[in-house]
């Protein structure tokens, strides 16, 4: 048996992290290593405690959850983000894409949907909810993207599917240098900070499904 998917729940209700952790904990592949009530006690903890996924609320008092996710990553965390709210508005939902949240789901999903967008992030996917992936579409709406090449949007492609650089290069007969090579063309060329940005723009422009 492979070891469990480390989930860290953050939420600023008490009764919110118990019921996540009393579900998560029934699952024989996910085990709950911890909560925190904010973001400041999420980039703590997330730093003992090296989740691999953390369950983050956006609203919560004092540091929210753009300021955490904001947090981990100066922090160099690699942990996945799975934002897990109830606010749909652009104002909430695209500051925390942009900020680095592999996905984005709404308090209302069902539990078992829940479980598996968790295993789904971890495994390096991006993961939105559709009203979400609507709203990123029409924020780029003619926007005009730069003109990547044959190969890059293969790469870029790729990356959207949750493939490590070592397996892009397998897939496309290429030297892992040259992905790498390829892989910081493509963050330039489209302003892009990471790779969970390089797939959310993928997954934007209909590239995963290619």
């Amino acid at each position: 048996m492979p070891e469990p998917i480390r989930v860290l729940v953050v939420d600023d209700h008490p009764v919110v992290r118990q019921g996540l952790r009393t579900f998560l904990d029934l699952q024989d592949d996910l085990t709950v290593v911890g909560e925190a009530a904010d973001g400041a006690e999420a980039v703590t903890a997330a730093g003992e405690l090296r989740p691999d996924v953390v369950l983050l609320d956006l609203r919560m008092p004092g540091a929210d959850g753009i300021a955490a996710l904001r947090g981990l990553r100066e922090a160099g965390n690699a942990a996945r983000v799975l934002v897990v709210t109830s606010f749909t508005e652009p104002a909430a939902v695209l500051p925390a894409v942009h900020a680095g949240a592999a996905g984005y789901v709404y308090k209302d999903i069902d539990p078992p949907a829940l479980a598996s967008a968790i295993r789904s992030v971890h495994a390096g996917h991006v993961l939105l909810h559709p009203d979400v992936a609507r709203l990123l579409t029409e924020g780029r709406a003619g926007a005009g993207d730069p003109q990547l090449t044959p190969r890059e949007r293969e790469v870029l492609a790729a990356i959207a599917r949750g493939r490590a650089n070592r397996e892009i290069a397998r897939q496309l007969g290429l030297a892992e240098k040259t992905v790498k090579t390829h892989v910081s063309a493509i963050l330039t060329k489209l302003g892009l900070q990471d790779r969970t940005q390089a797939a959310l723009y993928a997954v934007r422009a209909g590239l995963a499904d290619g």
